[in-house]
């Protein structure tokens, strides 16, 4: 990738100096991005990006069609088993002090986002390759809000970007349903529905031309932070707040993903302290709105059964360690989690 370049001396201390305004900037933004962690999380089970909408009925299923539209091959499963989840790496401790370097691609990627024409890929790219920098916690903060900011536009909207290898566009067949297409480029049908703003699968007709995103996608969650980080590929996408086990059931660390037909939006719940079976619809359902199962696949995970990805009625949990070991979300942002996430591809990797 192209960098911008000049002389040593006005042009790069205009880049510091514009890096030290993002920075100071973002302590006021901080109030902003922690914002959508607090009360406002989980009042719409519905809302998936701020719109409220009526949950589709599913596509037509056959007998490969499970939860997001298939169930893996037994090599697929095999073949996933493998991955040792060098693609979901830690992200660097950040510096107590800020990063000059990080700091000038920061500032590099915001001249090309307010340039005309806005380069958003380009941008996109440059932002996210400072995360694995060290840097400081304002300047992590500032670019993860940005990066999330900037999928509203790349990912979760109709746009269409050429140059973006993430997205592309797919003309659809004669006999194609949503289900076959999603798991074509290892994405839900749930997650190219809301992109094309396509009300019911059925609604899908031949020769329409239809925006595709090249998953799958991953997920990294911090344990000390209670944070769930969500990954299309290797590009960072979006964070959630997240409830963890509590003292003696804490969430096991390592690598799982999610399990082959685990994803089942109103799973029966069995209470394994007293054995009882709680449906759906009563108050007392633990769940909330979407349930994936998780599989593990290192040395520390892979005898571990019974441990998931779900909603909860409980929206005072998030943040705080008090599940029985599963990672909860608030039941808006399990179905976004959901809407992305796909059996046996999507990595998930649970860290301290």
């Amino acid at each position: 990738m192209a960098r911008h370049r000049g002389s040593r001396g006005r042009t790069q201390n205009t880049s510091y100096l514009v890096a030290g305004l993002i920075v100071a900037v973002v302590v006021v933004g901080l109030i902003y991005v922690l914002g959508p962690f607090g009360a406002d999380r989980g009042k719409a089970p519905n809302d998936l990006n701020g719109v409220y909408f009526e949950t589709p009925d599913p596509p037509e299923t056959d007998d490969n069609d499970v939860g997001i539209g298939f169930v893996p091959s037994e090599d697929e499963v095999e073949k996933t088993a493998e991955l040792d989840g060098n693609d979901l790496k830690v992200d660097p401790l950040p510096d107590v002090q800020a990063n000059p370097r990080a700091g000038e691609l920061i500032a590099e990627a915001m001249a090309m986002l307010s340039g005309s024409p806005s380069r958003i890929i380009e941008a996109r790219d440059m932002l996210n390759e400072t995360l694995s920098m060290p840097m400081s916690l304002q300047q992590r903060m500032l670019v993860k809000d940005q990066l999330s900011k900037l999928a509203e536009q790349w990912l979760f909207s109709k746009t269409f970007y050429p140059q973006d290898k993430l997205c592309g566009s797919y003309e659809v067949q004669s006999g194609d349903k949503l289900s076959l297409i999603g798991k074509k480029f290892d994405v839900p049908y749930e997650l190219l529905m809301e992109v094309n703003k396509i009300a019911k699968p059925e609604a899908l007709r031949a020769d329409q031309r239809i925006k595709v995103v090249n998953g799958p996608f991953h997920v990294k969650v911090y344990r000390s932070a209670f944070m769930m980080d969500v990954y299309l590929q290797g590009t960072y996408v979006k964070s959630f707040p997240v409830g963890l086990g509590a003292s003696g059931r804490q969430t096991p660390l390592g690598l799982w993903h999610i399990k082959a037909g685990g994803k089942i939006p109103n799973a029966l719940y069995t209470d394994p302290d007293t054995g009882k079976t709680i449906h759906p619809e009563d108050p007392e359902y633990p769940l909330g709105s979407r349930w994936m199962e998780l599989e593990g696949l290192d040395e520390n995970t892979k005898d571990k059964t019974g441990f998931g990805i779900h909603g909860t009625k409980d929206p005072s949990s998030i943040g705080k360690a008090s599940s029985r070991g599963c990672v909860r979300l608030h039941n808006g942002d399990v179905i976004k989690v959901y809407n992305m996430l796909v059996p046996v591809k999507s990595l998930v990797k649970i860290l301290e």
